[in-house]
């Protein structure tokens, strides 16, 4: 049997890597080790590790990493605490292959310790850009440490690939996303509004806002100017989620719970978990904010997005993303945009850009089949002449 590790630090990724996760399970040829760590102890987070038990996973190791200092200084000390607790976890565990998601701090932590380990990589969702956040160095630095890719366009394959990756370890799989729309049950409304205790009324828009990791003490002053552009929409009632665990992400948790507790259309949660998540996202009119969620998920539902800012400017995104800037009269007139009838008759046609669905097996079948001997070796792949120019 090959053992894959699969590492998961937060909702999102969790959310993603389920249906991967359940496959490897599953197979008679595979083992199935999980590491959990980043907010999924946090109790200010939700404690989201409980989540993936309930849905009957068994965590191999719990790697408590974060700090109570969300300034870089405590980002970066939780980086390093990564590592420390990565690399015992590695040596007990001593998986064959380890599976990393995406581009956040504790995924860098993971992937470092397993690159001085000499273990097999395979990463997810490399190749993209999100321009306004650290993540972006991170998600490259990651795929120069992985020795499989696995990703969700094929501008992102070709993107790995001038990064000097081998095109024959680079997989176009489709966005994981898409593959977990497809194979979740949603809640119905009353079913959805029973979990939420919150009724959903004529209009209704899901909001997620995390801080520009990249800009320099903006992330306050641009949630206020969303709250201000919320509170003018008197007749649509909100869904905010709190942001991850990111560096500022504090004051944006504790101004959008202040906005939530006085306005009775609003409600705030710490976590949704996927399907809370995707079933709002199915129900609401769209959504508002900078998550990546907005890009790769939305589409699907065909719900409009407003994405504010710079966080996402880079990724791949479909017609019905509307950009503006974080101030409230941009927000606001985005938002309109997004109610007008014919932007909203616009939606039946929209495509996403990240496929439709079956990511997860094929990554299964790349794990179960790919030879890893001697896999951690590997060349620079040139570009042929001309390429790239």
């Amino acid at each position: 049997m090959r053992t894959i590790c699969v590492v998961t630090g937060t909702r999102a990724d969790y959310g993603l890597l389920q249906w991967v996760m359940d496959g490897i399970r599953r197979d008679p040829m595979l083992r199935l080790q999980i590491a959990a760590t980043g907010t999924h102890l946090s109790a200010e987070f939700g404690m989201t590790y409980r989540e993936i038990e309930a849905d009957g996973f068994a965590i191999d190791r719990k790697l408590d990493i974060l700090t109570a200092d969300d300034t870089p200084v405590g980002v970066t000390k939780a980086i390093g605490r990564g590592v420390i607790a990565f690399a015992d976890a590695y040596a007990e565990l001593r998986p064959d292959v380890v599976v990393l998601l995406g581009d956040r701090f504790e995924i860098l932590a993971a992937a470092t310790a397993a690159l001085i380990a000499g273990l097999p990589l395979a990463h997810l969702h490399g190749g993209e850009i999100t321009e306004g956040a650290f993540d972006d160095a991170i998600r490259h630095s990651i795929t120069k440490m992985s020795h499989l890719h696995f990703v969700a366009a094929e501008p992102y394959r070709q993107r790995v690939i001038q990064l000097g990756e081998a095109p024959e370890r680079v997989f176009l799989t489709g966005g994981l996303g898409v593959d977990t729309i497809r194979k979740t049950r949603l809640l119905d409304r009353d079913a959805l509004e029973a979990t939420l205790d919150f009724k959903l009324g004529k209009k209704n828009l899901l909001v997620t806002f995390h801080p520009v990791t990249l800009e320099k003490d903006t992330a306050p002053a641009q949630m206020a100017e969303l709250l201000k552009a919320l509170d003018s929409l008197k007749e649509t009632h909100l869904i905010l989620t709190l942001p991850n665990a990111d560096t500022g992400s504090r004051e944006l948790i504790r101004m959008i719970e202040d906005f939530a507790v006085s306005r009775p259309h609003a409600r705030a949660y710490t976590s949704l978990g996927q399907l809370r998540y995707l079933s709002c996202m199915a129900h609401v009119d769209g959504v508002v904010g900078n998550s990546s969620s907005g890009l790769a998920e939305a589409p699907s539902f065909r719900k409009g997005t407003v994405n504010i800012g710079d966080r996402q400017r880079g990724r791949l995104k479909a017609a019905s993303v509307i950009d503006c800037e974080p101030d409230c009269a941009s927000i606001v007139a985005a938002i309109c945009t997004l109610y007008s009838p014919s932007f909203q008759a616009s939606l039946e046609n929209v495509q996403s850009p990240y496929g439709d669905g079956g990511a997860s097996e094929k990554i299964i079948d790349v794990l179960k089949h790919f030879n890893i001997d001697n896999i951690t070796k590997k060349s620079f792949y040139d570009l042929p002449n001309g390429m790239g120019a």
